[in-house]
């Protein structure tokens, strides 16, 4: 008997067999529903997403939810500035996303219940607010819910040319300890769904920000190190296959004989087949070769860009978009590079907010100058944002703050968002939402309403079991 794709949406029939109905309890309204299981994917609202993640939690006090009347322990060095949005006021050190407010919209209630930065991301790159089943913070599971990169790389439709659904760049996401963050990868989708990873940015367990310009370390300040580039890209394989192996398998008939069984063993055929498959795409891509080449990109277009590891990332994700990719996750600064525990201000306005504003405004109005922006959802967010009150991490160390999944503000732009709008309040100390909380499945939910999956969808997991890709609503306000 022969089984549909894992990660396939689910046939009247195939729901009925793996249980999760009972046939002689349908009425006709469930089989209403059974039938939109099985019906066309829904037009996308948009065509693509670029998932901006700020691994080590943003401050939203010292971005886009500033309290200016609160006490000073509360609010801070910054002072905010007006946008072009009437009301609306950001820090001071965003002057680029300040004066094209109109392009984008702020949720500032996003809430989960983790502080935690290990099971911070798995939440908030997966979309799911609950911890699996014998969660690790010290390595990526088997029993991990899939991220939402992977799940798009299983269930948007599969390219002629093969080019993967989803990428993430410039690298993965790795504490300064030197274990790999759980929630990037396929997890209980299983591994042949792990989406690609283009390595590009060298980690360092020392090394934060965007480099060159912006290279610091959050307790010494400014660093230099001229062997930290942005280098070629290197395609990280799922199931620990090397792009050589692949490409020997793709070119000679003799290592394929004598490898069989080695990468059998390692992949399986399914997943050697798709990581085959998906090389193949990216490497006879020409498109796909001229968005890593960024020596023909025009130097002006770099300048606003900014020469530096944000703005070669987000430039790269605008291409890769344009290319074909439907799903970027760029993750602007590993490291937990936004963890400002110490330092903070100085941190921020010297090296995290400037090249952040540039590139991140730099993409946006591209890509509206180009018209795509109303294909292409933006979005931007941390596993967290911080406390409301500021703290001294040691009696030495300046101040900061520390870690708060209570509360933290995400931007969106493009796919068919209104741009001016704000979503959610927080309290006077930014610390809970009072109206209109959004929680990270709302978000996940966003991001795949724009990519055209159905809510109806169901995925599978490694072992056969159905599960429901909505885990909540997209949020309301912003269409």
């Amino acid at each position: 008997m022969s089984f549909p794709h894992p990660a396939h949406p689910c046939s009247r029939r195939e729901v009925i067999q793996a249980g999760a109905v009972s046939l002689l309890g349908l009425g006709m309204n469930h089989l209403s529903a059974l039938h939109a299981m099985s019906a066309p994917a829904q037009a996308p609202r948009a065509k693509n997403v670029i998932y901006i993640f700020l691994s080590g939690g943003l401050a939203q006090h010292e971005s886009f939810d500033m309290k200016p009347d609160a006490p000073m322990e509360v609010r801070g060095e910054f002072k905010p500035i007006r946008t072009r949005t009437p009301g609306l006021h950001i820090c001071e050190h965003l002057p680029n996303l300040a004066r094209i407010s109109k392009k984008w919209s702020l949720v500032r209630s996003l809430t989960h219940g983790s502080s935690d930065h290990s099971l911070g991301h798995h939440i908030m790159l997966t979309g799911r607010s609950d911890a699996p089943l014998g969660f690790s913070p010290a390595k990526p599971q088997k029993s991990d819910y899939p991220s939402m990169a992977a799940l798009a790389t299983a269930l948007l439709p599969k390219r002629q040319d093969n080019l993967p659904p989803a990428i993430v760049l410039p690298d993965k996401l790795v504490h300064r300890e030197g274990r790999t963050l759980a929630g990037q990868f396929g997890g209980m989708l299983g591994a042949q769904h792990d989406p690609w990873f283009l390595e590009m940015s060298p980690y360092h367990p020392k090394h934060y920000g965007a480099y060159p310009g912006y290279l610091f370390h959050h307790e010494r300040g400014f660093e230099t190190d001229p062997a930290l580039k942005f280098q070629a890209p290197h395609l990280s394989l799922p199931q620990g296959l090397s792009l050589d192996r692949v490409m020997d398998r793709v070119s000679l008939r003799n290592a394929l004989e004598k490898q069989s069984e080695n990468l059998t063993r390692l992949a399986g055929d399914e997943a050697f087949d798709s990581t085959r498959q998906a090389a193949i795409g990216l490497l006879s891509n020409r498109k796909v070769h001229d968005a890593f080449s960024l020596d023909k990109v025009d130097p002006q277009l770099l300048d606003r860009y900014g020469r530096h590891s944000f703005g070669w990332s987000l430039l790269m994700a605008k291409n890769l978009v344009q290319s074909g990719v439907r799903m970027v996750q760029v993750n602007l600064g590993n490291n937990e590079t936004w963890d400002t525990h110490q330092a903070a201000w100085k941190n921020l306005k010297g090296f995290l907010l400037p090249p952040m504003d540039q590139a991140v405004s730099a993409l946006i109005e591209d890509l509206d100058a180009s018209g795509q922006l109303k294909d292409t959802l933006i979005v931007m967010g941390g596993e967290f944002g911080r406390t409301p009150k500021i703290k001294s991490i040691s009696t030495t160390a300046l101040p900061g703050r520390d870690h708060w999944g209570h509360a933290q503000s995400i931007l969106l732009a493009g796919g068919g968002i209104q741009g001016g709008r704000v979503i959610g309040e927080t309290d006077k100390i930014g610390g809970y939402p009072i109206s209109d909380a959004q929680t990270p499945e709302n978000l996940a939910a966003t991001i795949y309403e724009a990519l055209g999956l159905p809510r109806e969808t169901i995925w599978k997991d490694f072992s056969g079991r159905p599960h429901t890709l909505y885990m909540g609503s997209p949020i309301a306000g912003l269409i």
